[in-house]
């Protein structure tokens, strides 16, 4: 077969959504013909398709080395900059794809919205002064009054004795908030500040890494990610039961955006937060940061649905999620991964200060627990995405030695099936989002840990869901 016939079978698998098998038809068309730009140029585009940025910028570089006039070459490499919050090097080459291409006025939109993001980031910096209060605690509800035609359950409960208004979340107004959205209505805003401002002040009371047991007769669930798929996060729900006294809930990070329901899953997690603290636990994703939330939806989302300052009310109380848990001392539960460096215990994870700093960065312990991900081959390499690393089974057999556990619990990456087991079953990776961006195919799945620390995976397929497509309100430049 010649290159160019396994280029052609790469680009229908990539347009089957089979990412994967596209990555390989055009690997095989490159040692044939390694000369030709259009398939690495292809290549990075199933890299993009699988989150690989990395090896996208990579493979899109070696495209620009071949033809330094190839407009998709760049246009890609810019794409996966932007994905990775790179956005003066994504601004580099769209102005060189609209160099190429200037009658392109989608490249030119594209330019536009990445000197946006260019701009507002070079401002925060410059408006970067000693902090005042938070915004949380700036919030006088009194001001948003309830509507005479709001036609959802009130939670209003008087005021307490600093003449602050009380809220208690009730089981009735659960049923009803999960009845509205199923319907496409709005939350009133004076309920989301109260629901945001409550989640924050409980974040705010754990510690970094939160300590859960499993009691007899009790059940852990560990979720990962949600990603904005409200729908699939209902059948969760229906398939295993609601968070209770004797079945509490790890949401694993991620569960905003890339899916248009992301501000429906936020409220509800919260919601269920303040009716009942110890039965649900939310983890920080490398989802939950402002960077990821202006480029993949989530702010787009809130601003559309309710207003700025909600985006700001949640992006304070993402920077107060905590970043671990640890289920019956056996199980450490963490969005990403593991460590760039042999010797990090649980105690260096409860000291670790998360509120020193809101946003991850690009180095540290918070980034690698957010970002790095598993390798099949002991040792560490760089990561795929372009951020982080990835670690191998001798990582994690140290780690889970050193500290005492049976296992680490992470998400952050589609599996086909839901969850992989991996690392000889020390490490497992679970995704609850079945379908992914509506074009993966994958299944989800959650697991469920009883008193004896056993682990049960359960698998799930994708529900239906209003015609709203996935990143509605993601900015353009990942359109």
């Amino acid at each position: 077969m010649s290159a160019e016939d396994l280029k052609n079978q790469g680009n229908k698998a990539l347009l089957s959504g089979h990412y994967n098998d596209a990555v390989d038809l055009y690997t095989q068309a490159i040692e044939l013909n390694p000369q030709s730009a259009v398939y690495y140029a292809n290549r990075a585009q199933a890299h993009i398709k699988n989150e690989a940025y990395g090896v996208a910028i990579e493979d899109s570089s070696k495209a620009i080395e071949l033809d330094p006039t190839y407009i998709k070459a760049y246009f890609r490499r810019a794409v996966s900059n932007t994905a990775i919050i790179k956005h003066k090097d994504a601004l580099v080459d769209f102005k060189k794809v609209v160099q190429l291409a200037p009658g392109d006025n989608a490249a030119k939109q594209r330019l536009n919205e990445c000197q946006k993001l260019v701009r507002k980031a070079a401002f925060a910096l410059a408006i970067a002064v000693e902090e005042g209060p938070a915004l949380s605690e700036q919030i006088d509800l009194d001001v948003v009054k309830i509507d005479n035609n709001y036609d959802g359950v009130k939670i209003d409960d008087g005021y307490d004795e600093n003449d602050k208004p009380v809220f208690t979340v009730t089981q009735k107004f659960i049923d009803d908030l999960v009845e509205r959205f199923k319907n496409g209505k709005l939350l009133h805003l004076r309920y989301v500040y109260a629901i945001v401002v409550g989640a924050i002040k409980l974040f705010k009371e754990e510690p970094t890494m939160v300590e859960t047991p499993v009691p007899e007769g009790t059940t852990t669930t560990v979720c990962g990610d949600t990603h904005g798929q409200f729908f699939d996060l209902l059948e969760i729900f229906k398939l295993n039961g609601w968070p209770s006294a004797t079945h509490r809930y790890v949401f694993n990070g991620d569960f905003v955006d890339r899916g248009s329901w992301s501000a429906e899953i936020a409220i509800l997690l919260y919601a269920l937060k303040l009716l009942n603290p110890s039965f649900i636990y939310l983890n920080r994703g490398n989802h939950e940061t402002d960077d990821m939330n202006a480029v993949y939806g989530f702010e787009g989302e809130i601003k559309h649905k309710y207003n700025e300052r909600t985006f700001k009310l949640f992006s304070e109380s993402f920077s107060a999620l905590p970043l671990a848990h640890l289920i019956g001392g056996a199980y450490f539960v963490v969005h990403g991964g593991l460590f760039s460096k042999d010797g990090v215990t649980l105690d260096d994870i409860r000291a670790y200060s998360r509120f020193s700093r809101k946003q991850p960065g690009n180095s540290g312990l918070m980034m690698e627990m957010l970002w790095t991900d598993p390798q099949p081959e002991n040792g560490r390499s760089p990561s795929q995405r372009g951020v982080g690393i990835r670690f191998g089974p001798d990582v994690t057999e140290a780690f889970c030695k050193e500290n005492g556990l049976k296992g680490v619990l992470r998400s952050h990456e589609v599996r086909m099936g839901g969850y992989e087991v991996e690392h000889n079953g020390k490490l497992v990776t679970v995704f609850s989002a079945p379908n992914y961006c509506d074009s993966q195919g994958n299944k989800g799945a959650y697991i469920n840990i009883g008193h004896d620390l056993e682990m049960q995976f359960n698998v799930f397929d994708a529900q239906p869901h209003p015609d709203v497509k996935p990143m509605a309100y993601s900015n353009r430049l990942m359109g």
